[in-house]
Formats: structure tokens, C-alpha cells, sequence
């Protein structure tokens, strides 16, 4: 973009740390969750939500399993005043929840606050102050030691009232716009701020460190958090916290390099819900653990449900592909993809242990309310073993393996002139179409057939040019002997390549299905498929639907 003037982006300094640690480091417990959605996210909507909405948001939080939630800003908006008072008027608060409410260090607003806490047996004050180079120069006009005498004086004012409060109350102090702050800085406010309030083993702190806005690969913001976690004082006593965004895209990489780090608690949003790109999305980083196999301590077993409820709440939608959530994260377009999901699902269904390993599918569909039906999806850019995997999922035909690029070549020969996707029934019909009504030259009536010491006799009959034809015939089968008969008159010359069959629907009302492979000089091969209740005659009517399609 050669628009923009030289200077006016410069890339985030590196962070001085030789022997870091977090690189080495996995993920082996889930962090404490705190979901803001019902203050950060809920102060992004377009259209804040109703007392209604914030209930059922908040009902859905506490079924997932939050046990720390921020429920507002009681003290700069009466919406969210009523709220809290709403939870803890109608005992809505369970005794192991913990309710987080913000609010700036001002005497009126934490007064205020601490009204709206009246009755709530464990609560968080979440203290903020705007630490970074470009807030305190353009927006407050102040100093290092003045903003630190404002978060101090908040941190006195916050024990002043504690004092008067019957219940538990915890600290959790933010540097606002952490990562736009001096490191150096950012330990020493904190550290101010952890002294002042008296902190030990039982008078924990969370210092809890933003990613206000995003501005760094996240390596840097792990390298961050492992340096404060070096500098903060009495470390074992401090919880530190992440609040990332998402500006850059990466705020999933971020708190996960950041727990690496030595974050012990991650603040975020269901579905990424927050200013400008969002906040981080818990939803994708709880499902992250799942799959390496670490316990998140959250519930997304129905996702259908959690996404019903935050659309309806928000008022806004999930995109498609969003991870492990949206429509289409479960679905193969892509031919290679259907065919080894097919295979996976398979594999993964007769072998012993519960190991996942479907490819494709990092994370089994059913763990989080899903369903395996629309994995495979048919368009243009589908393959042979999706069509053959929609035909057996859907219809119970198990087409075999040598069929399906017959099959796959013809329905794809459809999406091409439709231009779009096809449906499972879309895709049954013209199944049917091609091998239960085809263009016929020689038509099969009936057949009688019995069976003497191993040898088969028959005698068939059918109608070839405008003829009704009676022949009999003997042969080590049913399929011999009615070629063996059928030759007499037929003039296309034809061998059976390949034959299978099954039986299609529930036991008392099941169908036989054969398929029935011919090879003939004008043709490479062809398939024809039967279905009768008797299985000698779908075998028949097989072979006669292969030869009106190799030879029409």
C-alpha cells in the first residue's frame, strides 16, 4: 500500500527476555474462566440486551459451568444496577458462583458499587485504570506516580467499603491497555496496587492483564506475561488474568501462549462477542483443551443450544465457519475429505479404544451436541465417496467401493449444470432415476427358478424388441443360469464382472439389493443395481438394469 507514509506504523518492540520459559511449556489444566459477556460483550451489542435476555444469558453461563462472572458496571448504569439487583433479590446467585462487576476508581461510583453488591456472598470489585504510553499522554495529561496515586486511592477506597460489606469480596486490579504499557511500569503499578490492598495467601489479588487492543504477534504478549510473572511481588499470592481482543486475529494464540506463560485465568466471551473484532472466544479455547485431552471444567456438550441462546440474546449471528460452532465446521465439501471421513468413521467405529482419530474432524461432532449427518454435503467440488456415503447414511444402499465412481461421476455431472449444492434427496433421485428407470431396450417381466444338486435352472421371461421372450436356462446360479437363457436371443455380448448384495431397510420389512458389475466390448464396465424382496430376483433385475444403461 504505497499510500501510506513511511513511519506511520512501526512494529512492536521485543521483549528482553534470553531465558524464556513458555516455549517448552504445555497446557496440561484449564485456567479459572470468567465470562464477561454479560458487561464487555453486552456493552458491544448494537442493541444492549433486555433484563430478559441478561437472565437467560446468565441462566445458560451458570449451566456451562462459569464459576466467576461480570455481570456490569452496577455503578454507571441503572440497567445494570437493576440487574445485580434482580440476581440477588431472587436468590439467583449460587453460593460457589462468584459475581465480578467493574468500576473506576471514584469515590461516588464505588459507593455505588458497593450498594449494588448489598447481599452477594462472593464478589470481585474489578478496579481499572488506563496505564499505556498513549493514554496517559493524549487522553489524562498525567504522570507515572499520578496514575498511580489514582489507583491506589481506588484500592483504598475498595477496602473502605469492603470493610462494611457482609460477604467476601476479592481484588482484581487491570492496567487498562496493558500491552501499549511499559513493562516496567506495569510491574510497579501492580505492585502498588497488591501492597496497598495487603495481599497474602489469604487475600489473593487478581491482576488481570489486557490485550485492550491487540497490538503484537502473540509470542510478545507470552513474553509480557512471563516477564511480569517474574516481577510481580509475592507471585504465589497473585492470580494473573488475561482479557485479550482480537484486533490482529490472534487472540486465541495469544491466551494460550499467555497460559504457557503462567496466566492462571482467562477473562473472555462466548462466540468472541466484544468491541471492534471481539473478545476472545472461551468457546475455542475450552474445545482447544478438549482435544488434547485436558479437562476445561466447561460444558459445550449441546452447542446447538449455547449458540440458540447468545444469537437470541445478542442479537447477532455466528458466521459458518466459525471453530467448532458454526455450520459448516462439520460439513466436506471436498471429495478427498468426504472419502476419508467415511473411512475414519468407520475405523473409528470398529475398533477398541475411544481414541479419536477420524481425519479431518479434530474433535468428535457427537461431544458437542452434533450429529454426523451433514458431514458430507454434495456440490461440484464433491467426490465419489460422499455421494456413496450419503446414499448408505440416509437411504441404507452400501453401494460397493467399485461403484462409487460411477455414481460420484453422475451426480457430479448434475451439480455442475445446477451450479450449486445438492440435497441428500436431490441426490437419492437421481440415484433412482439411473438405476431403477432407465431407458429400457430389453425389459425384465419375470422369472421362476428352482435349484437341483447344486445346479440352477430358470425360466425368464422378458421383452426385447417389441417381443415378449420365454427362455430357459441352467447354470451354477440363479445370475448363470438366466444369462445362460437370456443369450439365446440377446445379441450384445456381455460378461459379469463383479456382484453384491445386501438387504436395505428394518428387518421385518427389508428389501434385497444387488448390484451387478458387467463388462462388454462397447463398454469399459457398467453397473446395474436390483431390489426385490426375493434376492434371486433383484439379482435379475440388476443384471437388466446394467445392460439397458451399457447398451440404450
Amino acid at each position: 500500500m504505497n499510500h501510506i507514509p513511511n513511519g506511520k506504523y512501526k512494529p512492536y518492540p521485543k521483549i528482553d527476555l534470553p531465558n524464556r520459559q513458555w516455549p517448552n511449556n504445555s497446557i496440561t489444566t484449564a485456567p479459572a474462566w470468567c465470562s464477561v459477556d454479560l458487561r464487555d460483550g453486552n456493552q458491544a451489542l448494537i442493541n444492549p440486551m433486555t433484563m430478559s435476555k441478561k437472565l437467560e444469558l446468565f441462566t445458560l453461563l451458570l449451566k456451562l459451568g462459569f464459576k466467576e462472572i461480570e455481570v456490569g458496571f452496577p455503578s454507571a448504569s441503572k440497567v445494570e444496577f437493576d440487574f445485580l439487583r434482580r440476581l440477588v433479590d431472587d436468590k439467583l446467585i449460587p453460593d460457589d458462583v462468584t459475581i465480578q462487576v467493574l468500576v473506576q476508581a471514584r469515590e461516588h461510583l464505588i459507593q455505588k458499587t458497593f450498594e449494588s453488591l448489598k447481599g452477594v456472598k462472593k464478589a470481585t470489585v474489578h478496579l481499572y485504570n488506563s496505564t499505556s504510553v498513549a493514554q496517559r499522554k493524549i487522553v489524562f495529561s498525567k504522570s507515572q506516580e499520578e496514575i498511580i496515586a489514582l489507583a491506589i486511592e481506588g484500592v483504598e477506597l475498595v477496602k473502605k467499603y469492603e470493610s462494611s460489606h457482609d460477604g467476601q469480596i476479592f481484588l482484581e486490579y487491570s492496567p487498562e491497555s496493558f500491552t501499549g504499557t511499559e513493562l516496567e511500569f506495569a510491574a510497579k503499578i501492580s505492585n502498588a496496587v497488591t501492597e496497598c490492598w495487603g495481599i497474602s495467601d489469604k487475600r489473593k489479588v487478581i491482576i488481570n492483564l489486557p490485550a485492550t487492543v491487540e497490538m503484537s504477534t502473540p509470542n510478545i504478549y507470552a513474553d509480557q506475561i512471563e516477564w511480569m510473572a517474574m516481577h510481580l511481588n509475592n507471585r504465589e499470592n497473585v492470580i494473573i488474568s488475561t482479557h485479550t481482543h482480537n484486533d490482529r486475529g490472534t487472540s486465541i494464540a495469544a491466551t494460550e501462549l499467555a497460559l504457557l506463560a503462567g496466566a492462571d485465568r482467562v477473562e473472555g466471551t462466548l462466540l468472541s462477542n466484544g468491541e471492534r473484532t471481539g473478545n476472545v472466544d472461551i468457546i475455542t479455547l475450552a474445545l482447544n483443551m478438549t482435544t488434547q485431552g485436558v479437562d476445561s471444567k466447561l460444558n459445550f456438550s449441546d452447542i446447538t443450544e449455547v449458540l440458540d441462546v447468545v444469537e437470541r440474546c445478542t442479537e447477532m449471528d455466528t458466521h459458518a465457519r466459525h471453530p467448532y460452532v458454526g455450520e459448516l465446521v462439520y460439513t466436506a465439501f471436498s471429495g478427498s475429505h468426504q472419502d476419508a471421513i467415511n473411512k475414519g468413521l468407520a475405523y473409528q467405529k470398529a475398533k477398541d479404544d475411544a481414541f479419536w482419530e477420524v481425519p479431518y474432524l479434530p474433535i468428535d461432532p457427537a461431544d458437542v451436541g452434533r450429529t454426523y449427518e451433514s458431514i458430507i454435503r454434495i456440490n461440484s467440488q464433491s467426490g465419489k465417496g460422499g455421494v456413496a456415503y450419503i446414499l448408505e447414511k440416509n437411504y441404507g444402499y452400501q453401494l460397493p467401493k467399485t461403484m462409487h465412481p460411477e455414481i460420484g461421476k453422475i451426480v457430479q455431472a448434475q451439480t455442475d449444470i445446477e451450479g450449486r449444492e445438492l440435497s441428500a434427496d436431490e441426490i437419492y433421485e437421481i440415484f433412482c432415476n439411473t438405476y431403477f428407470k432407465p431407458i429400457e431396450h430389453i425389459t425384465f417381466v419375470h422369472v421362476n427358478l428352482s435349484s437341483k444338486d447344486g445346479l440352477s435352472k430358470c425360466t425368464l421371461t422378458y421383452e426385447y424388441n417389441g417381443e415378449k421372450i420365454v427362455a430357459k436356462g441352467s447354470g451354477n446360479g440363479p445370475i448363470d443360469a438366466c444369462k445362460h437363457a437370456l443369450m439365446q436371443n440377446y445379441k450384445n455380448q456381455f460378461t459379469i464382472k463383479s456382484y453384491a448384495e445386501h438387504s436395505c431397510g428394518d428387518s421385518s420389512e427389508a428389501k434385497a439389493v444387488a448390484y451387478i458389475e458387467i463388462q462388454a466390448k462397447e463398454v469399459y464396465s457398467c453397473y446395474g443395481v436390483g431390489e426385490d424382496n426375493n434376492i434371486a430376483t433383484a439379482s435379475i433385475k440388476a443384471m437388466f438394469c446394467a445392460l439397458n444403461r451399457a447398451f440404450s
